[in-house]
């Protein structure tokens, strides 16, 4: 990750920001009325140039190209005036100025002083060319005319830079590294071509100036030509500007260091080797220094530069926790500036990759606001902070931390932005569930045991998602885990997103405790002895019992019905009245349901509709048909609604229908917010209070059957 094109980006505009705020004097601006249009303007004063800069002028002429270059800079400040400056021709009037004056002649042993007005001509040919460059589809142009050479040749001119201090020479070579760096922003041929002429050389040695601006402007320039550049970083590095980038990383003067991190920022961008080669000459405490710096610039380019310190090998992870990066790391993470925090997750993250620094950034506080960044809308910021937490999971001194500070919660709950957070907060719940057992699992229980009702519950529903089939007795039965969420759940005085948290736990328990038989209710195949199959379903042939149901009469046959159920059995062989009854009435059952019921003896299957479902099951029940009552819990477990639970649970209560009223208490679990929206906090609050005794039951059975399977 780099911040290196955005902030290439914002120097530039502060370079143009400051040109902005130079006020001009008016008695030096050429003769321009502020009524006269743009255009014709901009040609007059090209047409002065042209004249003047092509040819050796006196002193007077030399003043009115002074104010007329002057005047044109004046013009391209403003964004909208530089096309029509362009269409001018005014490049190829500006280019030549930069190299007008100093140049050796054929009669001269020397080069010609160079006076001062002399320099206020290059400046503004400097300034101006750098505003038009501004826009990238000039870049091109302005460099083929000539300027990188007449800009390099300045640059030159000035050298050794110890020499140069404030004055018009300072302000001159200042405007031409400037123009550099915006003929060479974002554009990798110009960059190139920058090399070519030799100008990396000049600005490497610009940056010892005594004139602060200087060294800013060198560093600009440097970190504009070093972005993307494996050619150019190379250059940069073998004539020597490592150490001074790294003197000028202490600099008082934040506007420096903020230059000076950014070159070597995008120097080690990709390039192991030269990350090496700042590293060897110290770089490290000063960049961790920064981490300091007023400049919050400084302070986001100094944590990326320690995440990609991070990955040069593990002793440099350890050397940078050990030299005091993790404290200001962590206070960053709270800072109002996303790129600062995206930054300083960036860092962290490399670093909890050591094992040994690990239980050291929990220790030091940066497990709470890292869990807080999974809440983040940044996609970046957010799986910096994701894999970060990665790392920290990894520590088994860290787990019980991360469960107490509801860091199970945080990453179940969080809505990630791409795929890659997604997978990287997967991974480390699947991490934390490795390391939960043992000793590491003794020491989350221990939470359990604190007065902190809110620790408790934390620990319970963290617990459900952690603990391993073979420990779920242990947390839930013997531990008592499985009680905190239940009173959880029915709490009135829990908030209704711990409620929805217990439920999904809870949720969460049952699949695990199921995880040897299936959560649903399919039925098993009904047990029956004499099946006679669907030939004699209400046939005369043979039939010995008759029943009337809705007025109709059902032919059916005794040992088929005395082999169903117990209910059958005693109508038939006990004292009561229908033993001897040649037709026996039914009155409390439609044809249809009672023609199913009896398919279902007769042939051990029948298809149960969903219209049909609710009847047959009361019929199951009253005739002690459990094959067919599982048959009709399966089929009305297919329909079942958020707006059906309360009438299906109260319907599985009256009729004994166990898989039925389990369905209905693990579907109100699994769709809780859902259900409560159907059917109304209150209303459902006392439904749940009624499930709660059922859902114990049959999740501690479960568990005492899986603890005896494991």
């Amino acid at each position: 990750m780099s911040l290196s094109s955005d902030t290439e980006r914002k120097g530039q505009k502060r370079k143009l920001a400051d040109a902005l705020n130079t006020s001009s004097t008016p008695s030096e601006t050429f003769e321009a009325a502020s009524s006269e249009p743009v255009l014709s303007q901009t040609r007059r004063l090209v047409e002065v140039i042209t004249a003047l800069s092509h040819r050796k002028a006196d002193v007077n002429e030399r003043s009115a190209l002074r104010k007329a270059s002057h005047t044109l800079a004046e013009l391209a400040k403003t964004e909208e005036n530089v096309e029509t400056i362009v269409d001018a021709m005014a490049v190829p009037a500006v280019v030549p100025i930069l190299s007008l004056f100093g140049q050796q002649s054929a009669t001269e042993p020397a080069p010609q002083a160079i006076t001062s007005i002399e320099e206020e001509i290059e400046k503004e040919a400097c300034f101006i060319l750098g505003l038009l460059a501004i826009k990238q589809e000039h870049q091109h142009a302005i460099a083929d005319q000539g300027a990188l050479s007449g800009l390099v040749r300045l640059l030159q001119r000035y050298l050794p830079a110890t020499n140069l201090s404030q004055g018009p020479g300072a302000s001159l070579v200042r405007r031409a590294a400037d123009a550099v760096t915006n003929l060479a922003h974002e554009n990798v041929v110009i960059k190139s071509r920058v090399r070519s002429e030799g100008g990396i050389p000049p600005l490497v040695s610009l940056l010892e100036a005594y004139d602060n601006k200087v060294q800013r402007a060198a560093a600009g320039a440097l970190r504009t030509l070093a972005f993307k550049n494996e050619d150019n970083k190379n250059q940069i590095v073998e004539c020597g500007a490592l150490p001074t980038l790294i003197h000028m990383l202490r600099a008082e003067d934040v506007l420096i260091h903020y230059e000076a991190v950014g070159v070597i920022g995008n120097l080690v961008h990709s390039s192991q080797h030269i990350k090496k080669r700042v590293l060897e000459e110290g770089a490290l405490q000063p960049v961790i220094g920064l981490l300091a710096s007023d400049c919050t610039e400084s302070q986001r380019e100094a944590a990326l530069l320690l995440g990609q310190f991070a990955t040069t090998d593990t002793d440099y992870k350890a050397k940078i926790v050990q030299r005091g990066a993790v404290p200001p790391l962590i206070d960053m993470l709270g800072h109002t500036d996303v790129q600062l925090k995206e930054m300083a997750a960036f860092a962290l993250g490399r670093l909890a990759q050591n094992p040994d620094n690990q239980a050291g950034i929990v220790q030091a506080g940066g497990l709470g606001p890292l869990l807080e960044l999974m809440a983040s809308r940044n996609g970046n910021l957010q799986h910096n902070a994701a894999f970060a937490l990665y790392g920290l999971a990894d520590s088994e001194d860290n787990i019980a931390a991360i469960v107490r500070q509801g860091g199970v919660q945080a990453l179940q709950q969080c809505e990630l932005l791409v795929q890659p957070s997604k997978d990287c907060v997967q991974k480390t719940l699947k991490r934390l569930e490795e390391k939960v057992a043992g000793k590491v699992l003794n020491q989350v229980l221990y939470s359990l045991t604190s007065p902190d009702r809110i620790l408790q519950q934390r620990t319970a529903t963290a617990l459900a998602r952690l603990v391993k089939e073979q420990d779920l007795k242990l947390v839930f039965v013997d531990r008592r885990a499985l009680d905190i969420l239940l009173q959880m759940l029915t709490d009135p005085a829990s908030t209704s997103a711990r409620q929805h948290e217990s439920a999904s736990a809870l949720f969460e328990l049952a699949r695990k405790a199921n995880a040897t038989a299936p959560i649903d209710c399919a039925p098993a195949p009904p047990v029956q002895h004499v099946y006679l199959g669907d030939v004699y379903v209400n046939s005369p042939t043979l039939s010995d019992v008759t029943f009337l149901v809705e007025g109709r009469h059902f032919h059916a046959h005794r040992i088929a019905l005395l082999a169903s159920s117990d209910t059958f059995r005693a109508m038939f062989d006990g004292h009561y009245k229908e033993k001897d009854a040649a037709v026996i009435p039914i009155p409390n059952i439609r044809f249809h349901v009672f023609e199913a019921m009896m398919r279902c003896i007769y042939t051990g299957a029948v298809e149960v509709r969903a219209d049909m479902a609710e009847d047959l099951l009361q019929a199951a029940d009253q005739y002690m048909l459990e094959g067919l009552k599982r048959l009709c819990e399966a089929s009305i477990c297919s329909s079942l609604t958020v707006e059906s639970l309360a009438n299906t649970y109260a319907l599985a209560e009256n009729f004994n229908a166990p898989q039925l009223a389990r369905r209905c208490v693990l579907f109100a679990l699994e769709r809780y917010e859902a259900a409560v929206l159907a059917l109304g906090a209150g209303p459902f609050a006392t439904l749940i209070e009624q499930m709660v005794p059922k859902l114990k039951e049959f999740v501690t059975e479960q568990l005492v059957k899986t603890a005896a399977s494991v």
